[in-house]
């Protein structure tokens, strides 16, 4: 018969190497996820922001949508004409009226390069977050009904430029990453928060969220859906933002 000690260590090993397991299941999806496949797809974004607060805040919207392409030339985004027929309406009327709204071109700026990355190729991203991050362990949960497993990652305070952490006094910041059976990501969930003091006496706080929902296409791990959602205050002024962005696959 074990021994209690030798069961103890015995289960304390197995808990080691379960945890381990999922890390070790991810990283081994995400190499698997490559990107060489041609893939067209169609992205659209939606956001909502609201600057100040009571009666004297302002509120605004916008939603605009591109084409992507990824092919042996590189990443292409085109812009209907619709959309650029938009964007010089509202750049003309900015330019009579500097208070003119431009919930456009505030949308496209949703779908930069960076954003395109991070949505055609977020294996590339997700591997770099989970390499910088601390893990810090697995547990057992459903995704929308079914098994899953539930890593958690950390993120220092070296995430941060050097400019950001000499003013932040508060940081926080937690990946969450759901992952099937087999380690393929199905969805992250990351929350951060932060807080300090600038100049001396301008004190600022922070929060972003942002939930990720991810499948594969064409070899290539996409982010279908994000949708995040800041809130910052500092120097009397309060900032509160929304953004909803999906990719669909064209054929």
């Amino acid at each position: 018969m074990m021994r209690a000690g030798a069961m103890c260590a015995a289960l304390l090993m197995a808990a080691g190497a379960a945890r381990a397991d999922g890390l070790a299941d991810l990283k081994a999806a995400l190499a698997r996820s490559g990107a060489a496949a041609p893939l067209k797809a169609l992205a659209e974004t939606h956001t909502w922001r609201k600057l100040g607060e009571g009666k004297d805040a302002e509120e605004e919207s916008g939603q605009a949508s591109v084409a992507v392409e990824e092919s042996a030339r590189g990443l292409g985004v085109t812009y209907s004409r619709p959309t650029l027929a938009r964007v010089e309406g509202e750049l003309r009327a900015k330019g009579k009226n500097p208070n003119s709204k431009t919930p456009t071109l505030d949308a496209l700026a949703e779908l930069d390069t960076r954003d395109m990355l991070a949505l055609t190729s977020a294996a590339a991203g997700l591997a770099r977050r989970i390499e910088r991050d601390a893990y810090q362990g697995e547990r057992a949960d459903a995704w929308q009904g079914k098994p899953a497993r539930l890593l958690t990652f950390e993120a220092p305070i070296t995430s941060l430029s050097e400019r950001e952490r000499k003013y932040a006094k508060k940081f926080l910041s937690q990946l969450d990453v759901w992952i099937a059976p087999d380690g393929a990501p199905l969805a992250s969930r990351a929350r951060m928060t932060m807080s300090g003091r600038a100049f001396v006496v301008v004190s600022f706080e922070a929060t972003h969220e942002e939930d990720s929902v991810y499948a594969v296409a064409v070899d290539h791990l996409l982010v279908t859906r994000r949708e995040s959602h800041d809130r910052s205050a500092g120097a009397g002024e309060r900032d509160e933002r929304k953004v909803v962005t999906t990719l669909q696959v064209q054929p």
